[in-house]
């Protein structure tokens, strides 16, 4: 069995209202196993035999489309990948320390040169971007609604179908959800 951390988009946003019972029972229902969620805004850990994370995220989304009526975008990320994300140092030390906040953005595929390059122009003195494989960061010094890049956003930026965390709830999950190898179980998180 795999464990896969679900980072959903539309969940507990724009009048979209889940519960977290609810969407554990729709995630359950799938057949996957130890399914937990993490905070109210659409974080899932589950457990699947499939290491196909394409064809478990086609599931997912399907499936949830079908039962909450709107399209879930869905982007999955292994424990090991998650653990790698939380570590990953995007800007340096003393950047981070001076910003307001850090956001990953989650991609379901790389981001293209023409991408990288369309995000890249909104870098100004309060925000700065970085892109590593299938996640961006958002280093903000302000505010993110003061910011003129909150109002363009990740997704339209990139022009990709994205989600976003805040570095903090991305570290507390992996914290939580460590990858199988390092020897350390599952603990329950708050959601």
């Amino acid at each position: 069995m795999q464990r896969h951390i679900a980072f959903l988009r539309a969940i507990n946003v724009g009048g979209h209202t889940v519960t977290m019972p609810a969407l554990r029972a729709l995630f359950e229902s799938l057949g996957f196993a130890k399914v937990e969620t993490f905070i109210a805004s659409g974080n899932v850990i589950f457990e699947s035999g499939s290491r196909s994370s394409t064809a478990l995220q086609k599931k997912i989304e399907t499936h949830l489309h079908a039962a909450l009526g709107y399209e879930v975008a869905t982007f999955l990320r292994s424990d090991a990948e998650l653990a790698a994300i939380a570590r990953y140092q995007p800007f340096s030390a003393a950047a981070i320390d001076a910003a307001t906040v850090l956001n990953v953005a989650f991609l379901a595929e790389p981001a293209s040169a023409a991408a990288q390059k369309s995000l890249l122009r909104y870098r100004c003195d309060i925000d700065d971007f970085h892109v590593d494989g299938r996640e961006a960061y958002w280093l903000c010094q302000t505010k993110q609604s003061e910011s003129s890049f909150f109002k363009v956003g990740m997704e339209k930026a990139l022009g990709l179908k994205t989600t976003v965390r805040n570095i903090n709830t991305v570290r507390r999950l992996a914290e939580a959800y460590p990858p199988a190898s390092s020897g350390r179980g599952s603990r329950r998180a708050p959601g």
